[in-house]
């Protein structure tokens, strides 16, 4: 009997009953697996997972007697609904929401921040699909395939995929082409429909700074903290700057970091009213961090950052605000994207030149990832291994060789299966 987690069980399965030789539950597992070992391509299946030693392992959990070939999942990934595996991301994430493992570390107490961002992920030097985008580079074009992410961002380092948006032109040739902004309309739409009382505070770039977005989270009672550059909302970065002096008490400063070598003041300003282009009124906060710290060459350098929102800002949240409203957005890109990117994941790796299966792919990674990070900073982990593994990696290469030398006595899977065990995780 099959013992992996019914995670794919609400997913019909495509294929004709009497022709079935692996349950589908095991050809998502070896996507899975695949990617939690960081194999980085589609045939290391057939060659690092398919191993004698590791049959009995794979009979136990899933009733058949070899581990499918990469061809096989491959063809299968083909014929399985997106929408259907993008549920079973947004299900993990949900079910750690609602056992109120990520309550701890909540924005304010209260909110879940989600920041959502582009990255891109397949590209091409001849057309791959129908619904690939285009762009010119040193005279030439590439075809790409961009995705728009919703990732769930805590201070301990956790990133967790929330939901996916495909960035993607409806036909070869569209009068104009998709895009970020675009695509960021459908995601939020998804996002209230499928999280409808999730308390959001949505962590944005300076590419969202504008009504819509202002009007949409007012529609959907969403919190934001937007990036506020200098070229955006002229009329707000004025009023900052004219008010800013003007408003008593509204300052604060800290020192972090190696003898304390890193200075942060904060001002902000409260009740900036901004008219859109539509005419509607928002009622808005500016906060701006001048940091100062020494540099590489340890010359004193100064970056200021300035972020628009519309949560009141005080002395006492000004802090919070600043580091895990605003400044934490960058961890979509450090732990989300250029974890999966470059270490080891293989996101803009083309697993299958399918437009289907690539999805279907990208999709299994982010649950790999969601379950390395869980794995990674787990209490059993630090006990087991107090002295850790180096690295991340190493911790993907000892799965691997678990999955292919260790072995299992009989009865021993479904023994483990039935404890009861209590698992924390690291929260600094």
């Amino acid at each position: 009997m099959a013992l992996f987690p019914p995670l794919f069980a609400a997913i019909p399965d495509p294929r004709q009953a009497n022709k079935v030789f692996y349950p589908q539950a095991a050809l998502f597992f070896a996507g899975i697996l695949s990617f939690v070992c960081r194999l980085g391509a589609r045939r290391q299946i057939t060659y690092l997972l398919r191993n004698t030693s590791s049959r009995a392992l794979f009979r136990t959990l899933f009733g058949v007697d070899a581990f499918p070939h990469g061809d096989t999942v491959e063809g299968f990934f083909q014929r399985v609904e997106p929408d259907l595996a993008q549920e079973v991301v947004s299900s993990l994430t949900e079910r750690l929401i609602r056992q109120k493992i990520l309550s701890p570390f909540r924005f304010l107490g209260h909110y879940y921040v989600v920041a959502i961002d582009g990255t891109g992920m397949l590209s091409f030097p001849k057309r791959h699909c129908p619904h690939c985008l285009t762009r010119k580079n040193k005279g030439k074009i590439q075809y790409y395939h961009p995705v728009l992410e919703a990732k769930i961002l805590l201070p301990n380092g956790f990133a967790f995929s929330l939901m996916t948006e495909f960035i993607e032109n409806p036909e070869e040739t569209p009068d104009k082409q998709d895009c970020e902004l675009k695509a960021f309309y459908r995601l939020a739409d998804r996002l209230k429909k499928r999280f409808p009382r999730l308390p959001i505070c949505l962590s944005l770039d300076g590419l969202y700074a504008g009504g819509p977005t202002f009007a949409l989270c007012e529609r959907y009672h969403w919190k934001y903290m937007i990036v506020l550059q200098d070229d955006s909302l002229p009329s707000v970065n004025r009023e900052f700057s004219r008010l800013s002096p003007l408003t008593l008490g509204n300052t604060a400063s800290e020192r972090s970091g190696p003898k304390l070598s890193i200075q942060r003041h904060f001002e902000w300003v409260n009740d900036i009213l901004y008219a859109d282009t539509q005419n509607r009124e928002h009622v808005l906060s500016v906060l701006e961090c001048r940091e100062t710290k020494p540099d590489r060459n340890r010359e004193i350098k100064t970056t200021t950052f300035r972020w628009v929102t519309n949560l009141s800002v005080t002395e006492k949240n000004v802090r919070e605000l600043h580091s895990y409203g605003g400044r934490i957005r960058w961890k979509i890109e450090n732990e989300g994207f250029n974890v999966q990117k470059n270490g080891g994941f293989g996101l803009e790796h083309a697993y299958s030149r399918h437009p289907t299966a690539s999805k279907i792919y990208y999709l299994l990674l982010q649950i790999a990832h969601l379950f390395i990070q869980l794995l990674e900073k787990s209490s059993l982990l630090r006990k087991a291994f107090p002295k850790g593994f180096g690295s991340v990696k190493n911790l993907s290469f000892r799965i691997l060789e678990a999955w292919r030398n260790v072995w299992f006595p009989p009865g021993a899977i479904e023994l483990l299966s039935t404890r009861r065990i209590q698992i924390r995780f690291d929260s600094s």
